[in-house]
C-alpha cells in the first residue's frame, strides 16, 4: 500500500502554491486523513485507506493523462501541480467522518455470531461530497476553476446528481472526466471493490 510517506513525497514534489504547506500541516497534525478509511465497506475500508486511495488515484490519473496523450490529441495541457492537487485532495470530504466500531456477523461455517471490526460513517459537516472537498481545500489555497470542477465532479455518473449536469460538467471540464476515470480505476481495479 502506498501510505503516508508516498503521499507526502508526491505532495511536496508537485504542490507549491500559497497555502499548500498549511494544508499539509492540517492533514498531518489536525486531521485523521492518514488514519481514516476511504469508505466503511467498499474501497480502502481500513485504517489508512483514505491516504492509500488518494495516492492510487494520483498514479491512475498520471497514467491516464499520459496514455490519452491529452496535450497532443486534445490540446489540453495540465501541469503536474494541478494533477497532484485534484488527485491527492479529491476526497478530503471524508476527513473526520469514520468512527471505528464493531458489528456482529454470522460465521457461515459455525453458525455462530462474532464481532468484527468495522467503520461507521457520520458526517458532522454534511456539505456534499465533491463540494465539501473543494470547500476544505479552498480554506487553505486557491483552486483554479478547472481544479475545483474536477474535485467537485470526481464521482462522475456514480454520484446522485442529475446525469445531464454531470455530463455537462465532464464535457466542459476534461480534467473532471479524467479524475472521475482515475477514481473509478483505482477503486474498481487497484483496490478491487465495487463502489468508489
Amino acid at each position: 500500500m502506498p501510505g503516508r510517506d508516498e503521499f507526502i513525497e508526491i505532495y511536496d514534489q508537485y504542490i507549491h502554491r500559497e497555502g499548500a504547506a498549511e494544508l499539509l500541516d492540517y492533514l498531518t497534525d489536525r486531521s485523521d486523513f492518514f488514519t481514516a478509511p476511504a469508505s466503511a465497506k467498499y474501497h480502502g475500508a481500513y485504517a489508512g485507506g483514505l491516504c492509500d486511495h488518494s495516492v492510487n488515484v494520483f498514479r491512475c490519473l498520471e497514467a491516464y493523462l499520459e496514455r490519452q496523450r491529452v496535450k497532443e490529441v486534445y490540446g489540453l495541457d495540465y501541469d503536474m501541480e494541478s494533477v497532484a492537487i485534484v488527485a491527492l485532495l479529491h476526497d478530503l470530504c471524508k476527513i473526520g467522518c469514520y468512527k471505528a466500531g464493531t458489528r456482529n456477523v454470522k460465521d457461515d461455517a459455525t453458525g455462530k455470531w462474532e464481532k468484527v471490526p468495522t467503520f461507521f460513517y457520520e458526517d458532522k459537516l454534511p456539505y456534499g461530497h465533491g463540494e465539501k472537498s473543494v470547500y476544505i481545500v479552498s480554506g487553505f489555497m486557491r483552486l483554479s476553476r478547472e481544479e475545483a470542477m474536477a474535485i467537485r465532479w470526481h464521482m462522475g455518473f456514480s454520484g446522485p446528481e442529475d446525469s445531464r449536469m454531470v455530463g455537462q460538467a465532464l464535457q466542459q471540464y476534461p480534467l473532471a472526466f479524467a479524475l472521475a476515470t482515475a477514481d473509478m480505476e483505482a477503486s474498481y481495479f487497484l483496490e478491487k471493490t465495487g463502489n468508489p
